[in-house]
């Protein structure tokens, strides 16, 4: 018993500090920012993706490369988010930690993906 206990501990423990290294953001709060002009979205989807539809303002993480520090705001607490697929993708850390690593410190996940934000019937752009 002690050891499914410590299990289930250990389990939780880790579920949450895998959960809690950028918090969500929801699409009906990404689509207020984007309406303020208050956010940067890092879409990391790949650029054929990207191409075929894209949160609106989205920058295409696969093509700004080591530019990336010139498409985001000059200012290091604007509201930066990042997204992948869906729920289930975690590729989003890329644009996320690439934010970070640039001294960025509003950072926030997208889970629902540009799947989720299509089923919503957000608005979507095309390059």
């Amino acid at each position: 018993m002690k050891k499914i206990i410590s299990i289930l501990i250990l389990s939780l423990f880790g579920i949450s500090l895998f959960a809690g290294e950028y918090p969500d953001i929801s699409i009906n709060e990404l689509q207020k920012a984007i309406k303020s002009g208050k956010v940067a979205v890092i879409d990391v989807n790949g650029a054929r993706s990207y191409s075929k539809g894209h949160i609106p303002t989205a920058i295409d993480f696969s093509s700004a490369g080591k530019k990336l520090a010139k498409s985001l705001p000059k200012d290091k607490n604007t509201l930066v988010v990042s997204y992948c697929g869906g729920p289930g993708c975690r590729a989003y850390k890329r644009g996320a930690d690439a934010a970070a690593k640039l001294g960025y410190k509003n950072i926030k996940h997208l889970s629902a993906g540009i799947s989720g934000w299509k089923k919503a019937g957000a608005d979507v752009a095309k390059k």
